[in-house]
C-alpha cells in the first residue's frame, strides 16, 4: 500500500466505536502542539469551546500520524495482521502501544522510543477526547460532520460534468469463499445494490456490520442486495480474507463480501476512498445513485440518507 493510503487507514482505525465514521483530514495543516497542550488544561465553558478543542485535538493526532509515515506503516501492518479487532472502548493510543511492542524487532531503538512517545501522546489525547465527549455528547456529531468527510476533489465524489450518472467501476473478482463475481451480472440481477467499503481494524466499520446484515435481509424482500468490500482483501490476500471472514462470522453476517484486483478500475476507485466506512447505492444498470454515504449507518443521519437513496433506486427500477 502507498503511504497516503496507509495513513488514511491508520486515521480510520483510531476512531472509537462511539464515532460514526473513520476518515482523514487535511494533513498539511499542522496543529500547534504547545497551544493544544495549554488548551487541554483549561476548563471549557460551553459546548462551542469543547467542540473547538475537540477539533484541535483531532488535528494534533492527525499531525502525529502524518509524520514518519514509513514507520507508522510498519505499525499499521502489524496491527492488521496481529490485532484484527480492537477491544471495545480501549484507548487507541494504548492499542498502538501494544502493537508497537509486538513489532519491536522491526525498529531501531531510536525508532521504537519515538513511536512509543508518539503513541503515549495519542493515548493522552484520546483520554481528553473521551472526557470532552462524555461531558458534551452533543459535540461528537458536529465534529464528525465538520471534519470526517471525503476530501474535496476526489474523483469518487464528483459526478460527470455532463449531468449523466456516474457508473460504478466494473470488476471481475471473487467472494470470500472463492466463487467468481462479475459486477455487471451482480448489478443487473438486483433492483438496487448497496456496496459497503470497510476494513477489518476500523471499529465503526465493524460496529455497523449487524445493521448492514439486517438491511440486506430487508433489501432481499424488495429484489435488492447488499455486498461488502473489505479493502484488506484486494488481490485475494489470504490472511486478510481469513481475518475478514472471522470478523463477519462473529457478527453473524450472511451477506456477500467480494474482492477484486487493486490495479483494476474498481481497485483504483477504492484507493480514492479516504473515509471509512463508505457506502454506495447502485442501480440495476450499474449507475451510482446520489452521493456516497460517509459514516456508519448506526447513526440516524447516515441511515436516513441511505434509505432515501435506496427508495430512489427502487422507484426508478419500477418506473
Amino acid at each position: 500500500m502507498n503511504a497516503k493510503k496507509i495513513l488514511a487507514l491508520m486515521l480510520c482505525a483510531m476512531m472509537l466505536l462511539s464515532l460514526a465514521a473513520c476518515g482523514t483530514k487535511d494533513n498539511e495543516k499542522k496543529a500547534d502542539m504547545s497551544s493544544n497542550d495549554s488548551a487541554m488544561t483549561d476548563e471549557q465553558k460551553n459546548a462551542e469551546e469543547a467542540l473547538a478543542l475537540h477539533k484541535k485535538l483531532m488535528e494534533q493526532e492527525n499531525t502525529i500520524l502524518s509524520q514518519n509515515t514509513a514507520l507508522w506503516e510498519k505499525v499499521f501492518m502489524a496491527a492488521d495482521k496481529g490485532m484484527t479487532l480492537q477491544e471495545d472502548g480501549k484507548n487507541y493510543g494504548d492499542f498502538l502501544l501494544d502493537t508497537i511492542e509486538g513489532a519491536k524487532d522491526q525498529f531501531t531503538d531510536e525508532e521504537y522510543e519515538m513511536l512509543k512517545e508518539s503513541a503515549t501522546e495519542i493515548s493522552n489525547i484520546e483520554n481528553k477526547l473521551t472526557e470532552l465527549e462524555n461531558k458534551y455528547p452533543e459535540i461528537m456529531q458536529e465534529s464528525i460532520d465538520g471534519d470526517m468527510s471525503v476530501p474535496a476533489g476526489s474523483d469518487m465524489t464528483n459526478p460527470p460534468d455532463d449531468g449523466s450518472m456516474q457508473k460504478f467501476p466494473a470488476f471481475e473478482g471473487k467472494d470470500l469463499d472463492g466463487s467468481p463475481v462479475k459486477s455487471d451480472e451482480l448489478f443487473s440481477a438486483n433492483a438496487v445494490t448497496v456496496v459497503n467499503f470497510w476494513f477489518t481494524t476500523c471499529n465503526p466499520c465493524v460496529g455497523e456490520l449487524s445493521e448492514l446484515d439486517a438491511l440486506n435481509k430487508e433489501l432481499a424482500k424488495k429484489g435488492g442486495a447488499l455486498i461488502g468490500v473489505n479493502t484488506f482483501t484486494l488481490d485475494g490476500d489470504e490472511a486478510a480474507i481469513s481475518e475478514a471472514k472471522d470478523v463477519l462470522a462473529k457478527k453473524g453476517v450472511t451477506y456477500q463480501n467480494v474482492y477484486f484486483a487493486s490495479d483494476g478500475e474498481a481497485g483504483k476507485f477504492t484507493t480514492n476512498i479516504f473515509a471509512y466506512p463508505t457506502t454506495y447505492v447502485v442501480d440495476r444498470n450499474g449507475n451510482i445513485v446520489g452521493d456516497p454515504i460517509v459514516g456508519a449507518i448506526t447513526e440516524k443521519k447516515q441511515a436516513e440518507t441511505l434509505q432515501k437513496l435506496i427508495d430512489q433506486a427502487l422507484a426508478a427500477d419500477m418506473g
